[in-house]
Formats: C-alpha cells, structure tokens, sequence
C-alpha cells in the first residue's frame, strides 16, 4: 500500500462522529471551548494522524449519556469507513474479567488470595526455579509471582505472523513452556500468571473460565456483545481490520489468526467495554471488600517497560491498573483501567472512581516498529481518555 493511497483514504473516510444522546449547551461553558463531542472527534482525529489506519472511540458522561468518534478507515484496501460499533479483541483487557471471576469467588469463601498456587495446579510441571507453595493466587493477580512470558509464542515480524498464526495451544501446554524460563523479577507483567488463574477458576468451580465470566459478569450486566471466540481465527461483524505496522514497507493486515490463549480470547465493543468498567466500579460486580482490594496496587515504576508506558505513579492492582488523573484547578485523582493489545488491535480504557464518567478508544492498527511509535500512540489514547475524564468541553 501506497502513502499515497493511504491518504487518500483517509480522506476519503474522514473523520465522523455520531452522537447518541446531544451535548452540554453552549451557555455552560466558554464560547471557545469544544463541547464534549467535538474534544472527542479532536481526540480521535489526533490518534488517526500517528498514522492508525482506524480509530472508534466512546465517551460516556454522569448523566449516561454517549458520544462517539470514528477516524480513518476499517480496511486499506476499499477505504470502508470505521464502524462505531464494531468488534475488536479484548486482549488484556480480559484480565480484569478474569481477575473478578476470582474474586467473587473468594467472597463465596472458595479460594483464598493467599492459597499458595500448588494448592489449585499441583500437576503444573514446575520448573527448578519456581516455588508453587511460596506464589500465591494474590501474586498471580497483580504479576508478582515471577512467572515469565519469554517462552510465549508472538509475532516479531510479518514472516513470523505468516508461520503461526493458525497454531494452537492448550493453556496447559502455555504453562509448560513458562516453566522452562528463569522467573522473572519484582513486578513483571504476566500473561501466562493469567492463564494459570483460568485454570484455577477451572479447578474451583468445575467449569472453564470462560464460562463462568459469561454466567457471573456478561449476563447480568446485559452485556451480549462481548464473546468468548476460543480458538476462532476470526471475529464478528462489523469490524475493522488489524494492522501491524513492522516498519515503512511493512504494514501487515493481522485481523485473521487464533488467539494464543484460547480462555482469554474475548472480542467486545466500545459499548460493553464502557458497561463493564463501570458496573465494576460502581460496585455492582463484587463486594466492598473484593473492589477495595482489586485496587489495592503495587508500583510498577521499576519496571522499564512500565515506566516508559504509563505516568508516573501508576499502580497495578489485581486485575486493574490505578492511574494518575491530573485535570488541573485542583483536581487530582486516580482512574481505573486496563488496556489490551494483541494482533493489532489496540485499545485504552478508564473509569472514574465513582464509575460515573468511562471512556474506551480502540484503534485498529499498533504502531510496533520502535519504541517512539508504540509510546506516541499510548499517549494519543491516554489523551483521549484523560480529556473524557476530566470532563474537558463540560
């Protein structure tokens, strides 16, 4: 594909909000100021000029009220446009659903944060190197159970993606191979800790994960849009195609492949997303005591990864990451989230404490040819979120 092409469709797509419900009137703000709707399409439009072939967006406000941003293209090669209610993968972002699975149960007094982790997987084949009666499930939940992701399976390069983008694993099999690594150190992020917790949720109720995220989150909150695809190569319609962009020359369309996990292999929307961070934080998902602890974080500032990834003083919890919220005048606080990347799908989201203000970006193509791009589209996205949050335009 051409830069000239390229632009072409950018154009040719533009840049389109829909509103659901209106805006503020213009009285109950300066005359300069965007209203929050058109903060939003700024937003969106900024991310799409990084370079991201597709952008959707949705904000939502006290009252409950939505806007939502589209920029760019769904696919390079027609120029069709983004749809605001398309599907993407959830990728990280399941941890949280995950993470409150576990917790539920620990208010059902069916497992204990502090269960040494042999106790639930005692047939893990456990490398020298790692102690199961010393990392418990608390560890697992906010990555400081040194358990390593360098034997997962990824794609570095177009060629690698072309090579194992149909392969399957088992979760088993995905423990087996971490237990071949040297632990990792202090915080360090784990995919596979999350993937031993599935199997957990598995041992303590008889029934896969993914099952019990639907019957004890998605059902009760209404949530049909967000789907278990298992090992699916593909997603539902609408949606946009993934890209990875590898370097100039190297922009590789990644919207068919199997998830490397199959029991954290969720697709969702901008709409469900918002719902589920907001009915967690409102309460409605677990008891005082779970929530208090769900954000009960560690500093991740040692970690170089994190470091150059979120602001200072982010701190991750079980399942949920606790992030700065500066909105001036005064006006400090934390915010809640947890974003997913995976097969190049993007995506950023936060709550308010309160759960009364949420806003979701999900950007269809990663920027993942070096460290400038990857932190410039995190910052675009971050942006986004903290002018939602914040109320910017109200």
């Amino acid at each position: 594909m051409t830069s000239n092409l390229r632009k072409h469709l950018a154009v040719a797509a533009g840049v389109a909000v829909l509103l659901a419900t209106g805006t503020a009137t213009a009285s109950a703000r300066p005359a300069h100021a965007p209203s929050p709707a058109q903060q939003l399409q700024r937003d969106v439009a900024a991310i799409h000029a990084l370079g991201i072939s597709g952008v959707q967006a949705r904000t939502v406000g006290p009252d409950g009220r939505s806007s939502v941003a589209t920029a760019g293209t769904a696919d390079l090669r027609t120029g069709r446009p983004v749809s605001p209610d398309g599907y993407f993968r959830m990728a990280s972002t399941s941890k949280t659903l995950i993470a409150t699975v576990v917790l539920q149960l620990e208010a059902e007094g069916r497992l204990s944060l502090d269960d040494p982790v042999g106790r639930w997987l005692p047939d893990v084949p456990w490398g020298k190197d790692y102690d199961p009666a010393r990392i418990t499930l608390r560890d697992l939940l906010q990555h400081t159970g040194g358990i390593s992701d360098a034997g997962l399976p990824g794609y570095r390069t177009a060629k690698e993606y072309d090579e194992q983008r149909f392969l399957r694993y088992s979760s088993e099999e995905l423990v087996a191979r971490a237990m071949n690594q040297e632990p990792a150190k202090g915080w360090s992020y784990s995919n596979t800790g999350y993937v031993m917790l599935s199997l957990v949720i598995e041992r303590a109720t008889g029934r896969p994960s993914h099952l019990e995220v639907e019957d004890r989150v998605l059902r009760p909150l209404g949530l049909s849009r967000t789907r278990w695809t298992g090992t699916t190569p593909t997603l539902p319609r609408p949606h946009a195609r993934a890209y990875e962009f590898y370097g100039p020359g190297a922009e590789k369309d990644v919207t068919v492949q199997v998830p490397v996990s199959s029991e954290l292999s969720w697709v969702t929307t901008t709409r469900d997303e918002n719902a589920f961070f907001r009915a967690l934080l409102s309460g409605r998902l677990l008891p005082a005591r779970q929530l208090a602890a769900m954000k009960d974080g560690v500093d991740v500032s040692g970690n170089p990864q994190a470091a150059a990834m979120w602001p200072k003083g982010t701190r991750y919890g079980l399942g949920l990451v606790g992030i700065p919220l500066d909105c001036g005048g005064g006006r400090t606080g934390t915010y809640w989230s947890h974003e997913g990347g995976d097969g190049g799908y993007i995506t950023l989201n936060g709550v308010t404490g309160d759960g009364r203000r949420s806003a979701v970006v999900s950007m269809s193509e990663a920027r993942g040819d070096s460290l400038e791009h990857v932190v410039a589209q995190e910052k675009a996205a971050e942006a986004l979120i903290e002018h939602a949050l914040c109320g910017a335009g109200d």
